[in-house]
């Protein structure tokens, strides 16, 4: 997976995310938006309206003292931890 940072401030970060797609950009803005020092969490894969782009890009942001980047970090743990669980829980009921 490649990350390239489009934008980044204080409260506010906007990350290339290439090679994926609508299925993981929604589970991590989903993840995302259950932490409570996340205001807003969005990405975007519109080429038409983006100026050609074509990769996603995720914008993430974040209340006043709280790092975008470790509220981005939090988030794909959490999702790593759903996955495991997930996983364990298939090959459990198999």
């Amino acid at each position: 997976m490649e990350l390239r940072v489009t934008e980044s401030s204080e409260t506010e970060l906007s990350i290339e995310i290439a090679g994926e797609d609508h299925t993981f950009m929604n589970v991590l803005k989903g993840t995302l938006l259950e932490h409570d020092d996340v205001s807003a969490a969005t990405y975007d894969v519109n080429p038409e309206q983006s100026g050609g782009q074509t990769e996603p890009i995720l914008t993430v942001k974040t209340e006043s003292g709280v790092d975008p980047l470790d509220a981005l970090e939090e988030a794909a743990v959490d999702v790593r931890e759903k996955a495991v669980a997930f996983r364990e829980s298939f090959e459990a009921a198999a």
